[in-house]
């Protein structure tokens, strides 16, 4: 099999990241990030998000494909130009920056569990390990990063303190559930209302330190049957055709598979 990017096909982040979890687990990365008042302010202080939030989605999902299926020149060009735009805006504190990759890598896992993937302790170690190049690629030193549950663990102990539902996380939140689609999508597909479950059901996997922070209480019973309709919606997505759920980058990756001698 060829093998020209960062992260090897047969690999844990390939098959995590190619998952239809990852639905549900890229909408949940959003909503943990906006938690850290100071990542969230140079977001809200620099970005479009409000202007144009389902392009900033979509250009999110882009660099997550690009950086896991695309070629390593590819990989290195995209994440050379978003140190370039975090550098010009001043959005490029390591602290910051690590904060937003930790939020994205305990979304991706977390939600891939409780969705039914079958991940041995092993594999999560393996990942989260792995997942460190995505760290070293945006400009984050490889001696901060945690590759490991247990220092996984430890870094969120450490920075829950630091974390709380601004008014900037609250809208942001808001424009996720309900982002201003593009009038084809809205009225020409049935995307709205799928959209709002997809996005309700990340709300629900949130953690419960972080449900507790946006003021969402977790009622009795709310984790059993959150991670109940993790799975449904997994199998559910997962059966569509793979025209409609693999990204643009994961299908070219499987083109330069398909082309090798």
């Amino acid at each position: 099999m060829i093998h020209d990017g960062y992260f090897h096909p047969d690999g844990i982040v390939w098959k995590i990241h190619s998952d239809s979890s990852m639905v549900v687990g890229g909408i949940r990365a959003l909503l943990e990030q906006a938690l850290h008042p100071e990542a969230m302010a140079g977001v809200a202080a620099h970005s479009n998000f409000r202007e144009d939030a389902w392009g900033r989605l979509q250009r999110t999902g882009d660099y997550v494909g690009t950086l896991t299926f695309g070629t390593s020149q590819e990989a290195d060009q995209l994440s050379s130009r978003v140190r370039m735009i975090h550098e010009k805006l001043k959005l490029d504190d390591p602290k910051l920056l690590l904060w937003v990759h930790m939020a994205m890598v305990d979304a991706f896992l977390d939600t891939a569990l409780r969705s039914g993937m079958n991940l041995t302790v092993d594999n999560q170690n393996e990942y989260i390990a792995e997942m460190v190049k995505f760290a070293t690629l945006v400009g984050i030193p490889e001696s901060m990063t945690p590759h490991d549950i247990d220092s996984t663990k430890r870094y969120f102990d450490s920075i829950l303190p630091e974390l709380s539902a601004s008014d900037d996380a609250k809208r942001a939140a808001l424009f996720i559930a309900l982002p201003p689609l593009p009038p084809l999508l809205r009225f020409g597909t049935p995307i709205a209302p799928i959209w709002g479950g997809i996005t309700s059901l990340a709300a629900a996997s949130l953690p419960k330190w972080a449900k507790r922070l946006y003021g969402w209480p977790t009622l009795p019973g709310e984790e059993i049957a959150t991670d109940l309709a993790l799975k449904t919606a997994r199998i559910t997505l997962g059966a569509l055709p793979k025209t409609f759920r693999e990204s643009p980058q994961l299908k070219a990756a499987r083109a330069r598979k398909n082309q090798a001698p």
